[in-house]
């Protein structure tokens, strides 16, 4: 028991020096530029293999922010993770390295390690170390050995190999054999360094004594613990058989390709044996320790010796392969001698490029520089040499191109600006190519959309606008719509409108139109008159809500459109007293006398302001006529004894505007045998000699009448001179001298002239005035002088006021505008449109006998 306890306590010694050393095995070691580390198999889940963020100099804290991560292929088992928290690197699951390597030699645990943010790439290799897991085995628990008991001292009798799957020391380091008086064990090498054991014969074997011997054969391994597995041979003596097969060599090598078919024979094994009959007839199989995978590739026919092929070959698998065949006659005693064949299989170019998209970084910027890098991309090709040499390119006319990493390692960057407006997504084709003959070559495409940046400005549909509206519009009513388009997108193309700040006739603009600031609709605030205001203009603003925002500037014109919604207004004749304008007429007038000129004005443009007059009503519609266009008031024929003395005349002036306005003016025209030499309300008609001459009365006349008017206007202005200076600094604002406007006296006084002559247009205070003749009604042989300042041209407006302050000899004020008068004076009325006014030939032309004066 002391013994038992002790070797115990020897073999935990033992291993804990083991795991030790082994532990040590896991600090980095530089190769070829990347770190290697070595770990034990059959560690447990969680078992520490390095510290990965302290050997490759990266700060444990941000490994989760930069994705720090192993990169394996898809379907791979992962034996091996990464804990985020300290950078270490620890066993994820059980490894095995007789699962992960099948083949011997050292085995090696490739790692791509990814880290972004900046993107960088690692190559890390863990050497899994093999432990001694696993005992010897032999093929069969039980087997019998037959030697002919003719068999010589020193025979060697092969015996069956045990597995081990551990390798180096932890393999199968040696056999024993059981003590017995017969038999004895040497132990072979083989070129492979396996080893086997074989029985050789130490004493003459007789049949007749004992027939069969029984010993206990051993196989060791050299790991510590050392493992070992046994095997029973049963040894049974047959009578002589002599001679057993020989292969023609030892050993047989032979290269297969990787694709060649099922039934392709591999080799043809020869054998041969002296002796005859059943003891000369040779069978040849598979010996009992050949490996399973050997059993499915390939099949041996008994009695040829021919090597067929039975499964599918693959290189990447596994490209050699040993078979151990065996060939034993039929005879008694027979004896199995063994030989090796080596398959060495010969690539073929049967595996395409893997492309793997390791890392990808999409959507990417449109102003993002050249260089910038898109993925990480990984290509794999399972063949050997030139087979398995790849290269990668993309396609053409695409703004990227890939740059060499690591081997088969590439990062795509772009090469040149990118516009999301031009190409808003880009199909990238990827392919890989190897070196084989014929090349094999996969197509992967990697789309990268183009995410917007605010870098195109709205840009309108129109450079301008121009907008007609008619007059009168209804406020609030939509007058027009702007469009602008963006072609960025999401909200760096969201677009609101707005008007620029300005002012139309000194008002801001922002009290004649409003805009939609989403749609763009315009929107007149007020009712537009063509005779105040016939265009303007505006800036319309649109901007995107890309940071920072971009806008643009458009010029809207507006036009207003003229309608018919004024009246003509009759200038001249003008009614008298209230009543309707009178005129005399010579009896001796002849036909195609000129009475007068009706004229009229009108405030519109265009067809709407194009007057005709006509004759309406008549007394005699075959005495007089109104010339349509000019308004000339003609007589059609001379007067008869039987003829009124008075004709009333009803003239219509109309426009050409649709509807068509109108207005009316009553005449009284009386028939006189001798003209007066005073003014009529018409424009100047000339008397005919013999009236001017009919009698030497009319030159006194004339002669006094001048005589009392000159006197009666020198008293007047002396008069007014006088008020005016006494009242020249209480009433500046109605001092004559600023009022620029004189009431001209001709040959009547009486009141109701001057009752008449109280009008005036009153300037802007402190402006210049400007003097126009205006007729109005009154007594014959008056005129009136209307002063306006520059700003009467601009606006619409006459402001009306009396010529003087009130006399005391006027009283009777309320008689100047009676309810019957034909012509109402309005505060405002509007100006005459120019456009379609007679020419000045045919505009009345009044007589003045004095020289009127205008202060």
């Amino acid at each position: 028991m002391g013994a038992g306890a002790g070797f115990m306590l020897g073999q935990l010694f033992v291993l804990f020096l083991l795991f030790l050393l082994l532990a040590g095995h896991t600090a980095p070691r530089q190769a070829g530029g990347q770190l290697r580390y070595a770990v034990p198999e059959e560690l447990e889940h969680g078992a520490f293999v390095a510290n990965l963020g302290e050997d490759l100099g990266l700060d444990v804290s941000t490994l989760s922010a930069r994705r720090f991560r192993i990169v394996s292929r898809a379907g791979a088992r992962q034996h091996l993770e990464v804990n985020l928290e300290n950078g270490i690197l620890f066993v994820n699951e059980r490894i095995d390295r007789e699962e992960v390597c099948e083949t011997g030699g050292t085995c090696l645990l490739h790692l791509q390690l990814l880290v972004e943010s900046p993107l960088e790439l690692y190559r890390v290799e863990v050497e899994v170390l093999d432990i001694n897991d696993h005992a010897p085995t032999f093929p069969w628990q039980e087997y019998v050995l037959e030697v002919a008991e003719s068999a010589v001292l020193g025979a060697r009798f092969p015996l069956e190999s045990a597995q081990d799957p551990d390798v180096g020391t932890n393999s199968v380091h040696t056999y024993r054999l059981s003590p017995n008086g017969f038999f004895s064990l040497e132990v072979q090498m083989r070129s492979d360094t396996s080893k086997f054991a074989e029985l050789v014969l130490e004493r003459a074997l007789d049949r007749e004594q004992q027939r069969t011997h029984r010993v206990l054969l051993t196989a060791l391994d050299g790991g510590i613990p050392e493992r070992s597995g046994t095997a029973h041979i049963l040894i049974k003596v047959l009578d002589a058989n002599d001679n057993v097969p020989v292969f023609d060599q030892p050993s047989y090598g032979v290269s297969l390709p990787e694709d060649a078919p099922l039934g392709t024979l591999v080799i043809q094994l020869n054998a041969t044996d002296l002796d005859e009959g059943p003891n000369g007839e040779i069978e040849y199989s598979f010996s009992g320790h050949a490996p399973p995978r050997v059993r499915e590739l390939f099949h041996i026919e008994p009695r040829s010796g021919q090597v067929l092929l039975k499964g599918t070959l693959d290189y990447e698998r596994a490209s050699l392969h040993e078979l151990y065949v065996q060939a034993k006659d039929h005879g008694p005693s027979a004896v199995a001698v063994h030989c090796r064949v080596l398959v060495r299989l010969l690539d073929i170019n049967d595996n395409a490029p893997e492309v793997t998209l390791t890392s990808v970084s999409t959507p990417v910027l449109e102003d993002a520089p050249p260089g910038t890098v898109i993925a990480v991309i990984s290509v794999l090709d399972r063949d050997s040499g030139d087979n398995g040499r790849v290269s990668c390119e993309v396609g053409p006319d695409v703004p990227f191109e890939l740059r060499s990493s690591f081997r088969n390692y590439y990062t795509l960057v772009t090469t040149q600006a990118l516009d999301r407006e031009v190409v808003p997504e880009y199909n990238v084709s990827i392919t890989a190519r190897d070196m084989g003959s014929p090349a094999l070559l996969t197509h992967s495409t990697l789309t990268v959309p183009v995410s917007d940046v605010n870098d195109n400005a709205p840009r309108f549909l129109q450079p301008s606008y121009s907008v007609y509206v008619m007059e009168n519009n209804a406020p609030g009513a939509s007058i027009c719509s702007v469009s602008a388009l963006d072609p960025d997108c999401q909200q760096n193309a969201y677009l609101s409108y707005s008007i620029a700040d300005g002012h139309i006739h000194g008002m801001p603009v922002g009290t004649y139109v409003s805009i939609n600031s989403d749609s763009g609709h315009m929107y007149a605030l007020r009712s537009l008159d063509y005779e105040q205001i016939r265009s303007f203009q505006i800036e319309v603003q649109a901007q995107d809500a890309g940071f920072p925002p971009l806008s643009t500037n458009v010029t809207v014109h507006i036009f207003v459109l003229d309608q018919n919604d004024n009246a003509p207004v009759i200038v001249s004749p003008l009614p008298r007293n209230g009543s309707v304008a009178t005129e005399l007429v010579p009896r001796s007038a002849r036909p195609g006398y000129l009475v007068g000129t009706v004229s009229a004005v009108d405030a519109d443009a265009g067809l709407n302001s194009r007057l005709s007059y006509q004759l309406l009503q008549a007394t005699d519609f075959t005495l007089f006529s109104v010339a349509p266009d000019t308004g000339e008031l003609r007589t059609l024929r001379s007067f008869l004894e039987q003829d009124a003395t008075q004709q009333q005349l009803v003239v219509q002036v109309q426009d050409s505007g649709q509807p068509a306005l109108s207005a009316t003016m009553s005449l009284l025209l009386s028939i006189v045998e001798t003209m007066p030499q005073t003014l009529s309300d018409f424009s100047e008609f000339s008397l005919s000699p013999e009236a001017s001459s009919s009698s030497p009365l009319t030159l006194y006349l004339l002669v006094s009448l001048g005589s009392i008017s000159l006197t009666f206007l020198l008293a007047i202005l002396i008069l007014t001179a006088i008020r005016c200076r006494g009242n020249w600094h209480s009433h500046q604002d109605d001092s004559c001298i600023l009022l620029c406007c004189r009431c001209c006296p001709v040959s009547r006084t009486s009141a109701d002239g001057l009752k008449t002559s109280n009008l005036m247009a009153q300037p802007p205070a402190g402006m210049a005035a400007t003097c126009l003749d205006v007729p109005v009604g009154g007594p014959p042989g008056y005129c009136y002088k209307v002063c306006l300042g520059p700003e009467s041209a601009q606006s619409d407006f006459m402001f009306l006021k009396p010529c003087s302050p009130l006399r005391n000899n006027e009283k009777d004020h309320g008689k100047w505008s009676q309810p019957g008068q034909n012509l109402q004076v309005s505060k405002q009325i509007k100006q005459p449109n120019t456009d379609w006014l007679p020419p000045s030939t045919q505009q009345p032309a009044l007589k003045r006998y004095q020289t009127e004066h205008c202060w």
